[in-house]
């Protein structure tokens, strides 16, 4: 149980950062879209990794540097991008979006590609999830699954809660305005994240 914990304290404390995938969860969450398959994904994809680096894959991982560079430079890509369009969102008037509890606007083929984008093209998904909890769960001798099961829970806690909680939030969002700032933070987040990954390199 105290492997579990502790595994699931690490990886709550690594994915609560605000971040594009959170952000991508929260927008659909609010506008009621596909909302179960995109935080099953998400928690999913987070579980993939961190089975990956607590089966010791954490070192090879560690040892790949050009894994770095090319996830680095294809997500500032799709970051710059998708911050555009959130951007240019924001802008128009006549494309605001309005809550309404239901699927009403995207493909879901299209809203899992998006955040399996977020996902893996984000470098900084496999450090935290593959190389750090991989990492730390070597100090969990024979208990090192318990560990990765608690950080695996962590991400299905806080995407589900993230994404169902995000309905309480709706009644602000039945506000034009409201949609066109949370817009324009969303294209900003993603610019800054986009230029953020293109100065460590």
């Amino acid at each position: 149980m105290h492997a579990y914990l502790s595994g699931f304290a690490l990886g709550l404390s690594l994915i609560v950062a605000i971040g594009a995938q959170n952000a991508f969860v929260l927008k659909q969450g609010l506008k009621g879209e596909h909302i179960f398959w995109v935080m099953l994904v998400c928690a999913l994809s987070d579980t993939l990794l961190i089975a990956i680096g607590v089966s010791g894959f954490h070192v090879l991982v560690a040892r790949a540097p050009w894994l770095t560079p090319i996830s680095r430079y294809a997500g500032a890509a799709f970051l710059l991008g998708y911050g555009a369009r959130s951007l240019l969102a924001a802008l128009r008037s006549a494309t605001v979006l309005a809550p309404t509890g239901g699927s009403s606007g995207g493909s879901l083929g299209k809203a899992l590609v998006t955040v399996l984008a977020f996902t893996f093209l984000n470098p900084h998904v496999y450090l935290d999830t593959v190389v750090l909890i991989g990492s730390v769960s070597t100090q969990y001798p024979g208990r090192a699954a318990a560990f990765g099961t608690g950080a695996a829970c962590a991400s299905f806690v806080f995407f589900f809660a993230l994404g169902y909680g995000a309905r309480l939030l709706r009644p602000v969002f039945a506000r034009p305005f409201t949609w066109k700032v949370l817009d324009g933070l969303i294209g900003l987040t993603m610019w800054t994240l986009a230029f953020k990954l293109l100065l460590e390199g």
